[in-house]
């Protein structure tokens, strides 16, 4: 057997984790961060690959978990026209990629009183008038790194249907992309999370099951159960932990129910 055929016999090493330690025989890649290139192993996110390339965040990064919106991207690929957004913590590194951070976008963000707003899209309107200014270009959609269909909200919200609009937007992150590439300057990321507070507050069925539970929290229900563990020390904390009935991982959802109901 060749030397050739026995390597392409040999797993191929690659870098992952937290910390980009780089296994023997790893390979790397060129990116370029603001303009700079920096090797990089291939495999790891475009946030581990800036740590590895020597870049400290003190902001553009949260939760590392695709979820806070702190570390929003741009990029272009090498002979590509098109511009690409992704979030530095999911996005994967590719060869010759050419790519900026944007932590933080400025938009403008309307004061409110919750607790006094009237629950209807007039309200949003008059606090966001520049909603009319939308040209349904698309563009905010395109530029989303979660997959949400912006256009669709800010359409539902002209419409008046604030349970669509608030429905559509729920995976919003805030990152601020949408409102990067509007022609009309819409801050669509704010008008939706007025949208969905309004909603929530408003709007939204309420749970039957959370307000007998608050219920039976206020008339004291639980109290002589929470004076008790806060009594206990940590060991027998962590021993009530330990032994506690526990869901089965893999239960399918709704049919598990634990022996001891005096809690539910």
């Amino acid at each position: 057997m060749s030397k050739q055929e026995c390597s392409c016999a040999t797993p191929r090493q690659v870098a992952t984790g937290d910390r980009a330690i780089l296994p023997e025989g790893a390979r790397t890649i060129p990116i370029y961060v603001m303009g700079k290139r920096y090797e990089v192993p291939e495999t790891l996110t475009i946030m581990k690959a800036m740590e590895f390339a020597g870049f400290k965040f003190l902001r553009g990064a949260g939760c590392r978990g695709g979820i806070c919106g702190a570390c929003p991207t741009v990029y272009r690929k090498e002979g590509d026209y098109k511009l690409y957004f992704g979030l530095a913590c999911q996005t994967v590194v590719e060869p010759n990629m050419y790519l900026a951070q944007i932590p933080f976008y400025p938009a403008n963000r309307a004061q409110y009183e919750i607790d006094t707003i009237k629950p209807a899209a007039e309200s949003i309107h008059a606090l966001y008038p520049e909603l009319f200014r939308c040209v349904a270009c698309n563009n905010c959609t395109k530029a989303c790194p979660m997959g949400v269909e912006v256009l669709d909200y800010i359409s539902a919200i002209k419409q008046g249907d604030i349970a669509r609009a608030a429905r559509l937007s729920f995976d919003c992150i805030q990152c601020g992309m949408c409102a990067s590439r509007c022609m009309g300057e819409l801050p669509q990321y704010h008008i939706a999370q007025l949208t969905r507070r309004i909603y929530g507050k408003y709007i939204q069925p309420r749970a039957e099951h959370l307000e007998k539970r608050v219920a039976e929290i206020e008339s004291g229900k639980y109290d002589a159960t929470l004076k008790d563990l806060q009594s206990m020390d940590k060991e027998k904390l962590e021993k009530l932990y330990k032994e506690r009935e526990r869901e089965p991982d893999m239960a399918p959802l709704g049919t598990w129910m634990p022996k001891d109901t005096q809690y539910l």
